[in-house]
């Protein structure tokens, strides 16, 4: 028999009212194979089915995106539901065929791991990492200005695909007295909880607007420091609110990226009419300095980075009209982007715009650190001149950069995201730990990094840039965080990269996400991740990866060899990306490189320790080593034609990682974004009809200018496989062409989603990266009849009742029943039928002595593909008592487990035995 056993929380009438959401001991647990595990279940009703997850206790709300996995195949992202612990993902996403190894993941750490997963916390090697010298200019030093502050409410806008209106709700902060016109910084809030009841300690909703007693979460008012910190050194300063978003988000396929691109875009553009007609601004505006609108620095927290990235892009390339709600001209230019523990769920960074990632070592929300992606993602991409910075801050966690979220400091109930139990304490993030930060030594230090790009990007002040470029210098006012970076772009040039091209010898070209353990660059079951290596649409990706180098004895040099020899002329140092596992030290290279003509010359060496790290934090991350180039120039290599690096370890054994190296020099240049094309795929949704065969193509929008290559993965909506093709896209063509066959027929089935999945490999931007077809069943749901089979036995004998459709289908067809109290007579006790069948089916014991009815039996049956039936059986068991006749009562109900109206309630007799 194919079944699933509800053990749901029905104690008897009384319980009824519980039923809608079940505890999590009353979910799925498996009878047999085709089972789903403990905390999973498929419901719904009149075709519209679901596959629901239940947590334990809430999920809090944050900016990871919670995503439903098969192994390491992505089915979908689920919609939660507002007691915070429901997940639901539509049946057109998920085929019910494929539900094996089920996962619930956000930012690669595991929601539903079993409760009695022992955590494996080591604090050994773990240490802060040597204090940077200190850099010449300090941005996070308060400026000479006195600040105005204030906020300003305008009527709220619709966005497309949103049925609610978002607020345009801002905080600003300006220098007062400041002449002339300033630069503008914007500051977007990410997902949060958008509303409290006062005097709660975890009373908070998604809603939007705030039912009566509620009041809106004030995520804007979070970053008033830094604004004050920008103000006082001259900026003029806006922190726009997106509750509106953050109740809607769970609906666009994007998780929101397009619809805070345009909040930000809306915002822009008042501020832009503001600087023209200054009587029209709001009083805080008027009192402000002029903005500079063609001096603007967009700051974005979490999925607000992953949004001021697709303003900046949206600026510079404009996106589909149908789904933009911002369509007015662009007054605006975007100088850079700070982009906090940010989200990037697309993998699709704007190349040509300057950039700054702060990744915080001990983010408990986006804890794959994906951010890594605005740095790495950018490679080859554009014109290579926007420097993108990824800084690495050791104990921050990812609330903590907004005082909303912060405990102690917001108005609304706030946690810490990490969240390390007192009893398992994490080494390295635990409060107290000697590398955690407390949350003024995080929100100071994230302030003067903030600062840091706005005078890079907006002043074009050089002598910052050595605080965000690798080179290793730090800002006294970020003390005591321990802060490092890496980069690329800017004066970089040349550039050994691990691509398909490249030849390794004596290490090994690894992919960074591959699910073959001996392909991938980390084995899955490391402790801990790679921010380099985090995630995306497919188990599988091409093209993207790194060079793993493993040793036993010293001297054997690994060799990089491109398709083709590249130029440092001009450089200073040869920088490289290199991480080693966290917690080791003592890692030692010599660099080489050898030009055409083979002369080789080795540069130096260089040393390289772990970061601090636990199986909690993604602690693999590559810091900048940095070795001169005078050696090579010495020994007359031709600089303009190098062919191979080679690095030979000195360490005695070990393991280490390349991410790339590159040529450096000292400077920020000019940024000039190139005329790109853009992609963005669409979605057509179509009957599949009853007859007959249509093909239907992917919609594929190019738009923008002149060529470039994209990477599109074609998933396998039956075997979650991805095939992956490179193609040339040109404004107006149909480079991208992906039919879809659709077969007509009569049998209930299913919907099926074809997608595919984009991503930028050369001189392209990708907007909307995944579509598709939908494929929608039009055909009626079967009707499901419950029949007696043996439904009169004598005590010992299984009672049988038959779950039935008419024709077999195509799907899974799940179906609940439950067990009903008596209405005459006497009823079946929990002694009287199996102990071992009672258990399996309830997860009950037969002590005390009770109806049958009042132990939790509502079972979820199964009718597999192919099939017309199920049988639902109890065992009996004989006893030496004389008793009267005694039956059970089973009905068909609804996921909430109400009996169905107007379907019969059957009943099964036990005789005593004579």
């Amino acid at each position: 028999m194919t079944a699933v056993a509800v053990l749901a929380a029905l104690a008897g009438s009384p319980g009824l009212a519980q039923a809608q959401q079940p505890p999590i001991s009353s979910l799925l647990s498996a009878t047999d194979d085709n089972g789903l595990p403990p905390g999973w279940r498929i419901d719904g009703e009149r075709g519209a089915r679901e596959l629901v997850w239940r947590a334990p206790e809430s999920v809090p709300m944050g900016d990871a995106r919670v995503e439903f996995r098969t192994g390491d195949r992505l089915l979908g992202v689920p919609r939660p539901a507002k007691d915070g612990r429901t997940f639901r993902l539509a049946l057109d996403k998920a085929a019910s065929t494929e539900l094996t190894d089920l996962q619930v993941i956000a930012a690669g750490r595991r929601l539903d791991a079993a409760a009695d997963e022992p955590r494996r916390p080591d604090a050994r090697g773990v240490r802060l990492p040597a204090q940077a010298p200190a850099n010449a200019v300090d941005p996070g030093k308060p400026g000479s200005y006195r600040t105005v502050s204030g906020e300003y409410e305008l009527p709220p806008v619709r966005l497309p695909g949103f049925d609610t209106p978002v607020e345009m709700r801002a905080q600003v902060v300006a220098p007062k007295g400041a002449t002339g016109s300033r630069p503008l910084a914007l500051f977007l809030h990410g997902r949060h909880a958008t509303c409290y009841r006062p005097g709660s300690e975890d009373d908070v909703t998604i809603d939007w607007p705030c039912a009566d007693g509620y009041r809106p979460i004030p995520s804007d008012k979070g970053y008033l420091r830094d604004q004050r910190l920008l103000a006082s050194q001259g900026y003029v300063t806006v922190s726009i609110s997106a509750n509106g978003v953050n109740a809607q988000d769970w609906e666009p396929e994007d998780s929101g990226a397009q619809a805070r691109s345009s909040l930000v875009r809306q915002h822009l553009a008042r501020w832009a009419d503001w600087a023209a007609h200054r009587s029209s601004a709001p009083a805080v505006v008027r009192e402000a300095p002029k903005a500079d609108l063609s001096r603007v620095l967009l700051v974005g927290h979490s999925r607000g980075g992953e949004g001021v990235n697709r303003a900046a892009m949206d600026s510079l390339y404009p996106p589909p009209a149908a789904e933009d709600g911002y369509r007015g001209p662009v007054r605006w230019k975007v100088r850079g982007t700070v982009l906090v523990g940010p989200t990037i769920f697309g993998q699709n960074p704007v190349a040509d715009v300057p950039s700054v990632t702060l990744l915080p070592g001990c983010d408990g929300d986006v804890s794959d650190l994906q951010g890594e992606d605005f740095v790495d993602g950018t490679r080859g991409v554009g014109r290579g001149t926007a420097l993108h910075s990824a800084v690495y801050m050791v104990g921050a966690n990812h609330n903590y950069f907004n005082s909303e979220w912060t405990p102690g400091e917001a108005e609304a109930p706030a946690e810490d995201d990490f969240g390390a139990a007192p009893e398992q304490p994490d080494p390295v993030c635990s409060p107290g730990a000697a590398t955690r930060l407390t949350a003024a030594q995080q929100h100071k230090a994230g302030a003067t990094y903030i600062a840091a790009a706005a005078r890079l990007f907006l002043a074009g002040d050089d002598r910052v840039r050595p605080l965000l470029d690798g080179s290793g210098k730090r800002a006294p006012s970020a003390d005591p965080a321990r802060v490092l970076t890496h980069a690329v772009g800017g004066r970089r040039s040349g550039g050994f990269l691990p691509d398909n091209g490249v030849k390794v010898t004596h290490a090994r070209l690894c992919a960074a996400v591959d699910p073959d353990p001996a392909v991938a660059c980390l084995d899955p079951e490391t402790p801990g991740s790679s921010p380099h290596f985090a995630q995306w649409e497919t188990n599988q990706e091409t093209g993207r990866g790194a060079v793993d180098l493993k040793w036993s004895a010293p001297g054997t040099a690994a060799r990089v060899t491109p398709r083709a020899p590249l130029s440092l002329h001009g450089s200073r140092q040869l920088a490289l990306r290199i991480f080693v596992p966290p917690n080791t030290n003592g890692t030692e290279f010599d660099v080489s490189v050898t030009d055409s003509a083979n002369r080789r010359a080795t540069l130096g060496r260089v040393e390289v320790a772990g970061l601090p790290g636990s199986s909690y934090t993604a602690s693999y991350w590559a810091q900048e080593l940095r070795v001169p180039l005078t050696a090579a120039s010495r020994a007359g290599l031709d600089l303009r034609h190098v062919k191979s690096l080679e690095l030979t370890p000195r360490s005695r054994s070990g393991r280490a990682w390349l991410m790339d190296a590159w040529g450096w020099a000292p400077g920020t240049p000019p940024v000039k974004a190139a005329a790109l094309p853009r992609v963005d795929v669409g979605r057509t949704i179509v009957k599949e009809g009853d007859s007959g065969t249509r093909t239907y193509r992917v919609p594929v929008r190019i738009s923008g200018h002149g060529s470039g290559q994209v990477r599109v993965y074609v998933l396998d909506p039956d075997r979650g496989r991805a095939e992956p093709r490179l193609v040339t896209v040109r404004p107006g063509s149909h480079a991208i062409d992906v039919p879809v066959e659709v077969k007509g027929d009569t049998q209930y089935g299913e919907d099926v989603q074809h997608d595919i999945a984009v991503k930028a490999v050369r001189g392209a931007v990708v907007g909307k990266y995944r579509g598709g077809v939908t494929v929608e069943n039009d055909d009626p749901e079967p009707v499901i009849t419950l029949s007696p089979g043996t439904d009169r036995v004598t005590e010992g004998g299984t009672l049988t009742w038959r779950l039935s459709i008419e024709a077999p289908v195509a799907v899974d067809i799940w179906q609940p029943v439950r067990v009903l109290p008596v209405t005459e007579g006497t009823e079946l006790s929990t002694k009287d039928v199996d102990p071992q069948w009672l258990e399996e089916w309830s997860g009950d014991v037969p002590d005390p002595e009770r109806p049958l009815s009042d132990a939790s039996l509502w079972v979820w049956l199964n009718i597999p593909p192919g099939s017309t039936g199920v049988d639902f059986t109890v065992p009996t068991v004989a006893d030496q008592v004389a008793e009267p006749d005694e039956s059970m009562r089973l009905a068909l109900t609804d996921r909430n487990a109400e009996p169905l109206p107007g379907r019969p309630v059957l009943t099964g007799t036990v005789l005593d035995r004579p």
